[in-house]
């Protein structure tokens, strides 16, 4: 408990200060003090003891939409730097979307709702199975890797591209659907939304999106050490919790023309193509990730069960 005590003074003014930078007039964080002392620095002497042991360490940090995956991984990030004095890299599976052209293409040869990002098979699974290769090769070269404008729903000039110069000791790979696995072909059929209904009737969406799980995902999920699960409650919270994020997203974007924001009828479409994953995620991840972190209704840690 000293440790926790003297890592919580060590690391409180960067992590306030970030959680401040996350704020907007409407939106603040309650409970923040309790939030990084009962529940993130322990994780991170968690982390930091297994990582001895591997460098890097590759933590998959998973939630569904608007459950604080942003927020937690980066407070994550600055203990695990501050106080461990790690080399910590931070991504989002998000940042690794293929471009709009790429999507266009994949939704006239394959489907038309893989023009919309989220799903698996909306990545460019190349990239991050080389980031990950190279990661962990001895002889490591100073990698660019993507980032991601939501807002734009593309990928930033290659001038704001990540810069990895130095071999990380720890990654911290987030993302909704990072760790998720596949379904069997009998509960694929069976659809779960009016989306799935009248835009997938054939199930091609359906069956191409959890093939990828089948396949390629599972590899490059295989190379996770360790999975970290943001469980919320059910669904309807996600969807409340996502249009939340939405607004966040129109308050820091308001001067600018070219940002596609989302209505509320939008992000509730775009929401339909998470759900299948999302809530096969609630039922199966808790019996396979390592530690499972409980989202309370107001958006706060509940509890935290460690697992191995």
């Amino acid at each position: 408990m000293q440790q926790f005590n003297l890592c919580f003074r060590r690391v409180k003014k960067d992590c306030f200060k970030f959680i401040k930078s996350q704020e907007t007039k409407a939106d603040k964080f309650k409970n923040k003090e309790r939030m990084i002392k009962s529940f993130l620095i322990p994780l991170c002497f968690w982390i930091s003891k297994k990582s001895e042991n591997k460098r890097p360490y590759f933590v998959g940090l998973a939630g569904g939409q608007g459950t604080g995956k942003t927020t937690i991984s980066s407070l994550i990030r600055i203990i695990l730097t501050k106080y461990f004095r790690l080399n910590v890299f931070r991504i989002s599976i998000d940042d690794f979307y293929k471009t709009r052209k790429e999507r266009i293409n994949l939704s006239k040869r394959v489907h038309p709702m893989l023009l919309t990002r989220g799903v698996p098979g909306t990545h460019d699974i190349n990239m991050m199975l080389n980031f990950f290769k190279n990661s962990k090769s001895k002889k490591f070269k100073r990698l660019k890797l993507p980032t991601f404008n939501k807002a734009i729903d593309d990928r930033f000039n290659k001038k704001k591209w990540y810069d990895l110069k130095k071999r990380p000791d720890v990654v911290i790979f987030e993302g909704w659907c990072v760790g998720a696995k596949s379904e069997k072909n009998n509960t694929l059929k069976k659809t779960i939304n009016k989306m799935e209904k009248n835009k997938d009737q054939k199930f091609i969406w359906r069956k191409y999106v959890n093939d990828q799980l089948k396949t390629k995902y599972k590899k490059l999920y295989s190379q996770l050490n360790c999975l970290i699960y943001l469980k919320a409650k059910n669904f309807n919270l996600l969807q409340k919790w996502r249009l939340k994020q939405e607004r966040k997203l129109r308050t820091k974007n308001k001067k600018n023309l070219n940002t596609k924001i989302m209505s509320r009828e939008d992000v509730l479409s775009f929401m339909q193509t998470y759900q299948r994953i999302s809530q096969n995620m609630f039922r199966y991840t808790p019996k396979y990730a390592s530690i499972i972190i409980n989202l309370n209704s107001n958006h706060q840690i509940k509890s935290a069960v460690y697992k191995r």
